[in-house]
């Protein structure tokens, strides 16, 4: 498995920062061969800013991947990891595509399917399981996916995201409606498991971004902006340009001032 990975030097005075994860993290749905990342990705609005101090070394993320897929690239014994004890900043958004939430999307869209939709819905809710359990398999991949970023980056500040509600204010009976509570549960799922690795590694964050697309979603009421797409658009279900603004925005609240001196200390 192959991954865009950028030169890893850079300057005494920035910050090297690694992205990671899914469609999410690359911005696009594309899945051509090679991993394309679309124009408008979170991780290159964070590139360069802060001052131009954020570099980023290496955008490992790809449409489709999987907690396991990212765990590949960390443990590719024929490549290099991504991460090294000079990374300070790891972002990561990953967990969607381990429930295949882009079948419940397709079987939801066609209304000549509502059986297959509900089904699917079902789907997705059984593997999520109860959030607070935390006995989902997802979890487990979470998990296990987050101690091997800490034990790679030991030094670094990672900031999780979680998706935001694709649907905006839908009908309680409306298939849509049970699309964001399918989400609103993934968020959970890794909102706790970043919670269990705080307990031995404090400098990893969960970004919840939903409160920053809340009235963009699609069915917004117009004058809107839609942070995301629909369909027709081939990047149907995925931010907009001012979705993927909204996800930097999140993320840079958990850069707290002052952060990156910090960090340079450490370099």
């Amino acid at each position: 498995m192959t991954a865009g990975v950028l030169p890893a030097a850079a300057a005494p005075s920035t910050v090297q920062y690694v992205a990671l994860g899914d469609s999410y993290a690359a911005g696009t749905a594309s899945q051509l061969g090679g991993c394309p990342h679309g124009p408008d990705n979170y991780p290159e609005l964070l590139d360069g800013s802060e001052e131009s101090r954020i570099d980023l070394t290496a955008f490992a993320a790809c449409s489709g991947w999987r907690t396991s897929d990212v765990l590949d690239v960390l443990d590719d014994d024929g490549q290099p990891s991504p991460l090294s004890s000079h990374t300070r900043l790891v972002t990561l958004t990953v967990g969607a595509a381990d429930l295949g939430l882009s079948r419940v999307l397709a079987a939801c869209a066609n209304p000549q399917t509502p059986d297959a939709c509900r089904a699917e819905i079902g789907r997705v809710l059984a593997l999520l399981g109860d959030c607070q359990e935390d006995k989902s398999l997802l979890y487990s991949s979470l998990t296990d996916l987050y101690a091997d970023v800490v034990d790679e980056a030991r030094g670094a500040r990672i900031v999780v995201t979680g998706y935001p509600l694709l649907f905006e204010s839908p009908p309680a009976d409306d298939p849509r409606a049970a699309i964001n509570e399918a989400t609103t549960r993934l968020n959970c799922v890794i909102e706790r498991a970043v919670a269990a690795t705080q307990a031995t590694y404090a400098n990893i964050h969960y970004v919840d971004v939903t409160e920053e697309f809340a009235g963009h979603g699609i069915g917004c009421t117009a004058p809107c902006t839609l942070f995301i797409n629909n369909l027709p658009d081939k990047e149907a279900f995925h931010p907009t340009a001012e979705g993927y603004s909204a996800y930097a925005d999140a993320i840079k609240t958990k850069l707290p001032g002052g952060w990156l001196d910090k960090q340079d200390r450490l370099v």
